[in-house]
């Protein structure tokens, strides 16, 4: 052979041997690359990096006139928010990031923010919750159920008086505990009934048994619609039914320490009656799009009277801890509704001073719950703490941050800078402009969670009252209302999620149903608070 042939293969062989292990270190490269690309998108390192980011961009570039503390809440404000709507972190670690950043940033100092998350309304949440897992974990909420579905279910079965059981039901239910844990006890509920149903599959054999089929679809669809929305309806009506009505108490009494709180029995008179027209709007609505003359017949195959009175019977009488925990419930509403009565009645707080609030009562009631026995087994008591591991200590934080963050709005003069901002509004008529902070409120909360939009637009719209001259509460209340009609998107409140999870629903259904009732809601509110809630609040009144 050749030696310069066998030199020029053996120089071709040394030349291209690194050239293939190059290209597939090219792929490798653009592999590992993919694959930590994945990770990155995977483990949420984008989003928690959105915070810190937005926080550092607002410090670096934005300029409020040479309020460095004002600036710096406004990107504290940003870091919590996108942490919140990214769910870059879980929502309680998010929440308690106040914590640490309003010290940090010179906003407010470690034991100021520290407070926020423990106060009278903190407790009334807390105690609530408490009572909540009792009625839980003894089934009461499943007894109420089927007994008042049972009474409503008609022989032969009348799918609107069904409807009007469920939804009341859930309704009653959440207007004593929060509206999420509500949705969770009550959809296990509204489910083991429609699980008698049968899904549409299209096999049917007739075209009468496919249009009975589409008939107990489309009721299937209105039972899961109702105890969410009826759910969302109750919370509306007490202090103790949802977040955003502690979120309001919580920033009127920061904002306004000088005038009457919002009591428990003042929120009521208000709320109540707003939440019976959206009740009777939803009741209308799911009648309208899912009931058809044919859809009583169709359940009849499937539901009656006596399916609903076996499943009470299989629960067997009320045992004694069932009536103790039903009696300590009962007694905390009693408290609740005398604790503040009239000027001519005051109710049993004046006994103590005005020392004793909503909060305070709730505690001790739950308090009970560990000392009076449950009649079971010697030394067992109606609840323990390992019965309260499922506490929602996640919603507690959040509410304890929107505490904190009005604090922080107030404390560095961010509410003052954005309510001159909004002075274009100041001779716009007030009837006008609460229609639109609901709207405006209304919008936000589809998107977020209606706890979050509480805490983003009260701190703003009790500022612009002042700036505008009219009652905070003109604007504060709409924004409340308004934060608790998220009726068409998922993403609205945890309540919507547990009913889209079901699969009996979609967004068109969601989008299809909630419409109406938003209406309704702003056209309800805007007819009540000039009217009653002058009366209720005292808005007639100057601050």
């Amino acid at each position: 052979m050749d030696p310069r042939r066998s030199h020029w293969e053996s120089s071709s062989e040394d030349v291209t041997r690194p050239l293939l292990p190059l290209h597939d270190d090219d792929g490798a490269a653009g592999r590992r690359s993919c694959a930590a690309l994945r990770s990155l998108l995977a483990n949420k390192y984008l989003a928690v990096a959105s915070g810190p980011v937005a926080c550092a961009l607002i410090c670096g570039l934005v300029d409020l006139g040479g309020h460095r503390a004002a600036r710096n809440m406004l990107g504290v404000l940003a870091w919590v928010f996108l942490w919140w709507i990214t769910d870059a972190v879980p929502l309680a670690v998010a929440s308690m990031a106040p914590l640490f950043l309003f010290p940090v940033f010179g906003i407010s100092s470690s034991d100021a923010v520290a407070k926020a998350y423990m106060d009278d309304v903190i407790s009334l949440v807390l105690g609530s919750f408490i009572l909540a897992l009792a009625i839980e974990h003894y089934n009461i909420h499943r007894r109420l159920a089927l007994n008042i579905t049972s009474l409503f279910c008609g022989d032969p079965v009348k799918p609107p008086l069904l409807l009007l059981g469920i939804c009341g039901t859930t309704m009653f239910i959440s207007m004593w505990i929060h509206n999420t844990p509500c949705t969770v006890m009550m959809m296990p509920v509204a489910t083991g009934i429609l699980q008698r149903f049968p899904r549409v599959d299209g096999a049917s054999s007739s075209a009468s048994s496919a249009a009975d089929a589409r008939e107990v679809q489309r009721f299937s669809k209105a039972v899961v619609l109702g105890v969410v929305y009826a759910s969302a309806i109750g919370g509306m009506a007490t202090l103790t039914g949802t977040g955003v009505n502690i979120i309001l108490v919580g920033m009127w009494s920061t904002y306004f320490p000088e005038q009457p709180p919002i009591t428990f029995s003042s929120w009521m008179s208000f709320g109540l009656p707003l939440a019976l027209v959206l009740f009777v709007a939803l009741w209308a609505t799911l009648c309208v799009l899912y009931c058809s003359k044919n859809t009583g017949r169709a359940l009849s195959a499937y539901l009656d009277r006596s399916h609903l009175r076996r499943e009470l019977s299989l629960l067997g009488p009320m045992a004694f801890a069932e009536k103790m925990v039903l009696a300590v419930f009962g007694g905390l509403i009693v408290l609740w509704m005398t604790r503040s009565l009239t000027d001519d009645i005051p109710g049993w707080g004046s006994l103590f001073h005005g020392e004793v609030g909503d909060g305070t009562v709730t505690i001790m009631m739950a308090t009970l719950l560990f000392i009076i026995p449950s009649g079971k087994n010697d030394g067992e008591k109606l609840m323990d703490w390992g019965k309260c591991r499922r506490l929602q200590w996640n919603i507690i934080l959040l509410l304890g941050a929107g505490f904190a963050i009005a604090d922080g709005f107030r404390a560095s003069g961010l509410t003052d800078i954005l309510s001159e901002g909004l002075g274009f509004l100041r001779g716009a008529p007030a009837l006008a402009i609460a229609p639109v902070a609901c709207v405006f409120s209304g919008v936000i909360t589809e998107f977020t969670s209606d706890d979050a939009t509480a805490t983003l637009v009260l701190p703003l719209l009790a500022e612009l009252g002042k700036s505008i001259g009219v009652h905070p509460l003109l604007l504060m209340v709409p924004g409340a209302v308004g934060a608790q009609l998220s009726y068409l998107l998922p993403t609205g409140s945890p309540g919507n999620v547990v009913g889209f999870s079901t699969g009996y629903i979609s967004i068109k259904d969601m989008v299809i149903a909630g419409t109406p009732l938003k209406i309704v809601g702003v056209a309800a509110l805007t007819i009540l608070l000039p009217t009653l809630g002058s009366v209720v609040f005292g808005m007639d009144q100057k601050l």
